[in-house]
């Protein structure tokens, strides 16, 4: 065989076989890379929205906490000023009923005072009465000298 028709040939059959693959394996070769080279672009995209998203949904969550940890300390605030108000007015209630019951106290020992005084005048009445009639030798009619007696308590 000779080398130039060896050569011919195979350069016949390259051309064949680069045709061959033109036509029947390039185009689906470039699809399929054109495909691939599509859903690589896609995926990244999708995966810088994601981390914006990410970025986004963490900002946003820092931003609720705060606001949660805001209203928690104003929640308390509020629950630590009504626990002072409850506890003044308690005291408020205390002091008043406190007053109250001294000035209950201080009525009844008032009228006991009283009603000791009166017990006392009627008991010295009846004394003063009994010393006079032992020394006048008879016996004074409480009855007759109602307005004595009267003078007599008014005076005690």
């Amino acid at each position: 065989m000779n080398i130039n028709a060896t050569l011919l040939a195979q350069t016949i059959m390259f051309a064949l076989f680069v045709w061959f693959c033109m036509k029947f394996v390039w185009a689906p070769i470039m699809a399929a890379l054109d495909a691939r080279k599509k859903q690589i672009a896609d995926g990244l995209a999708d995966a810088e929205r994601a981390k914006q998203d990410l970025e986004l949904a963490a900002k946003r969550s820092a931003e609720i906490l705060r606001e949660a940890k805001e209203k928690a300390g104003e929640i308390i605030g509020n629950s630590e000023k009504r626990a002072s108000e409850m506890v003044e007015e308690a005291k408020s209630q205390a002091r008043v009923e406190g007053d109250r019951i001294i000035a209950g106290a201080k009525a009844e020992i008032e009228q006991e005072v009283f009603r000791a005084k009166e017990q006392l005048r009627t008991q010295v009445s009846a004394i003063a009465l009994a010393g006079a009639g032992k020394i006048l030798g008879r016996e004074i009619d409480a009855k007759a000298h109602n307005d004595l007696l009267d003078k007599l308590v008014a005076e005690i």
